[in-house]
C-alpha cells in the first residue's frame, strides 16, 4: 500500500511525525512524504524534521508564501503532477491549512481516496480561512479521523455518513506524551533564557485575524507589555507577526525589559516552554491543547475555539482582543486557575489507530 502524506506547516509536521512512525513499521506500507513548502523558513520547517525524527520529504514543492488563492493554486498544480506520478492508495491530510485544502482538491479531482486527520473541528466562524479548509476537506474525504466526540457530532450534523467517521483521539496528545521526556532531556531553552519554572508567561500570536488587524495586534502587545511589568513574558515571534509589528512601528516593545521577543523555537524547546509556564496566552489551536495536556492555564485571544473541551474543563478561557485591559485582567484571573482533567482527547494511541484504519481500508474498499 502506498500512502501519500501531504504536509506543509509546522503543526502538520508534529502530527505527521507520530503517525509516520506507525506507518513505516508496517512491512506492507510505503509512505511518500510531500512537503508543499508552505512553511519554508528553517525555524518553521527543517528543525522540526530533525527534532521529530521525521523522514526528509520525498517531494519538496517549494511553494512558499502568497495570498490564499495564489498559494493554494500553485499547490494544487504541483500536487496534481506528483499524485499522478505515484498513484497512491491513500492521500493522507492533516489539519486545516492551505496545504490541506490543496491536497483534498487535487486528490478528489484525480479520484484518489482521502483520509483527513483532525476531521470535524468547527469554530463556526467562516471568516477564518481555516474553517473553510476544514469544511471542504471533510466533505471530500473518505476516511475522517475525529479527535473528539464533539468533532464526531459536528460531522454527523453535516450529513457525513457514519461509516466514514472514526473517533481515534488526538494525535497531538500522542506527540505530547512521546516527546515530553525528550524535551526534558535535551532542551536547554530555560537555561538559555535564564527562566525558572512557573516564573514566566508564554505568548504566541500568528492568526491572520489578529496579525492583520492593527488594532487587535496593538491591543495584544500593549497588554503583554503591561503584564511584563509583573511577569517575564516570553514571545516567540512568528515571521508574519514580526512583519506587522515592524509595519506598525512598535519598536519600543524590544526595550520592555521583561518582554522577551525572540525568533521561533523548535518543537522540543516549545514543549519545554509550555510545560513550565505559569500561563499561556495564544491564538493557536495546537498550543491551546498542549496547555491542557501539560495542565497549564490558557487564555485564548480569539472570539471562539474549535477545542471547546478545554474551556468546558476549566483550563482555557476565550478573550477576544478588543482591548488591552481585558487581556490583562483575563491573564491575572487565569493565572491561578486550575481545571479538571479528562480523557476527552483519547488515551495517546490515536496514531496507532489511524495507521490501523488506513491499512484496513485499501483503495478497492473506498467508502
Amino acid at each position: 500500500m502506498t500512502i501519500a502524506t501531504v504536509i506543509g506547516a509546522r503543526p502538520q509536521f508534529i502530527k505527521a511525525a507520530v503517525v509516520s512512525r506507525h506507518l513505516r513499521c508496517q512491512h506492507d506500507c510505503h509512505e511518500i512524504l510531500i512537503h508543499t513548502g508552505q512553511h519554508y523558513d528553517p525555524s518553521m520547517s527543517s528543525i522540526f524534521f530533525d527534532e521529530l525524527d521525521l523522514p526528509q520529504p520525498d517531494y519538496y514543492l517549494g511553494i512558499g508564501s502568497g495570498s490564499h488563492g495564489q498559494q493554494t493554486g500553485r499547490m494544487l498544480e504541483a500536487l496534481e503532477s506528483v499524485l499522478l506520478e505515484i498513484c497512491p492508495d491513500w492521500v493522507l491530510l492533516y489539519g486545516d491549512t492551505n496545504s490541506t485544502l490543496a491536497g483534498a482538491l487535487a486528490a478528489s479531482k484525480l479520484h484518489f481516496p482521502i483520509a483527513h486527520v483532525e476531521a470535524g473541528l468547527r469554530s463556526f466562524n467562516r471568516r477564518m480561512p481555516e474553517e473553510i479548509n476544514r469544511i471542504v476537506t471533510d466533505t471530500l474525504s473518505d476516511l475522517l479521523f475525529a479527535p473528539t466526540t464533539t468533532a464526531v457530532h459536528n460531522l454527523l450534523r453535516e450529513g457525513i455518513p457514519e461509516s466514514r467517521i472514526h473517533l481515534v483521539g488526538d494525535v497531538m496528545y500522542d506527540a505530547a506524551l512521546y516527546y515530553a521526556q525528550k524535551a526534558e532531556d535535551t532542551s536547554k531553552i530555560l537555561d538559555q533564557l535564564s527562566l525558572s519554572p512557573k516564573q514566566y508567561l508564554l505568548a504566541t500570536i500568528h492568526r491572520a485575524e489578529n496579525t492583520d488587524n492593527p488594532q487587535r495586534l496593538s491591543n495584544i502587545f500593549h497588554a503583554l507589555a503591561k503584564i511584563a511589568s509583573e511577569w517575564i513574558v516570553v514571545v516567540p515571534i512568528h515571521p508574519r507577526t514580526r512583519k506587522h509589528l515592524a509595519d506598525m512601528k512598535l519598536s519600543w516593545l524590544s526595550s520592555t525589559s521583561q518582554l522577551l521577543l525572540m525568533e521561533p523555537v523548535g518543537y522540543l524547546d516549545m514543549v519545554q516552554l509550555e510545560r513550565n509556564a505559569a500561563l499561556i496566552l495564544t491564538d493557536s489551536g495546537g498550543v491551546q491543547k498542549e496547555a491542557f495536556f501539560y495542565q497549564v492555564p490558557c487564555v485564548t485571544l480569539r472570539e471562539e475555539t474549535e477545542w471547546v473541551e478545554t474551556v468546558e474543563l476549566g483550563w482555557n478561557r476565550i478573550v477576544p482582543p478588543y482591548s488591552a485591559e481585558s487581556i490583562v485582567q483575563a491573564a491575572k484571573s487565569a493565572i491561578q486557575a486550575r481545571g479538571r482533567m479528562s480523557a476527552v482527547f483519547g488515551t495517546g494511541d490515536a496514531s496507532r489507530r489511524i495507521a490501523k484504519h488506513l491499512l484496513r481500508f485499501r483503495c478497492e474498499d473506498r467508502l
